[in-house]
């Protein structure tokens, strides 16, 4: 059984370390004292990822890229495709975030979502989105210089198939004006479950 007076909470965490601040001006000067009330600080940090999550996916909203519709309606798009054809809650917040780095990183969207999610999905799952990028070339990149085939160099991943499979099916598709998607909203409590905590 857990003895869970000794796992603080968020708020319990938050209570502790509200006026706690520490005194070392470098690692090497810190002591274990210090270290013991700053790691629960994790946790407070933690419980903020959610809202800070669904705040970035809101400001995809402002940008369309000049594609047929905006970042945020894509996202949306690919998950309520995901959602529809029956994958499972994990696969759907994926699909909802992969494309969380746009506004970021756009050269680098992909390692952007694959840091968020790594710690709450499985292998197969941060493998579809880090990698998504270059699977998804195959559909355009021979059309801007780069290599099409460039997924071609994961083959041997167990994880290649469903990797083709979530750009084929849900994200190469998700740019259609007139497609219905559920709203960001409709998401909100399974964005809020995932990243609850590690």
């Amino acid at each position: 059984m857990t003895d869970t007076a000794a796992t603080p909470t968020a708020d319990t965490a938050h209570a502790a370390g509200e006026h706690f601040r520490a005194t070392f001006t470098s690692f090497e000067e810190s002591t274990a004292e210090e270290w013991a009330k700053i790691i629960p600080q994790l946790e407070v940090t933690q419980s903020l990822v959610a809202d800070r999550v669904l705040g970035l996916l809101r400001d995809l909203e402002t940008d369309h890229g000049g594609f047929p519709v905006d970042r945020l309606e894509h996202s949306l798009q690919t998950a309520t495709r995901a959602e529809k054809a029956g994958k499972d809650d994990e696969y759907v917040f994926c699909a909802l975030v992969h494309d969380i780095g746009d506004t970021l990183s756009p050269y680098n969207h992909p390692d952007i979502a694959a840091g968020i999610v790594k710690p709450f999905v499985s292998e197969a799952n941060h493998f579809m989105v880090k990698h998504h990028g270059e699977f998804q070339g195959y559909y355009f990149w021979d059309y801007i210089g780069l290599d099409g085939q460039a997924r071609e160099q994961y083959r041997d991943s167990p994880h290649f198939d469903r990797t083709v499979e979530f750009c084929g099916e849900y994200d190469q598709t998700a740019f259609d004006a007139s497609y219905t998607s559920n709203p960001l909203e409709h998401y909100e409590p399974l964005v809020r479950q995932i990243l609850r905590g590690a």
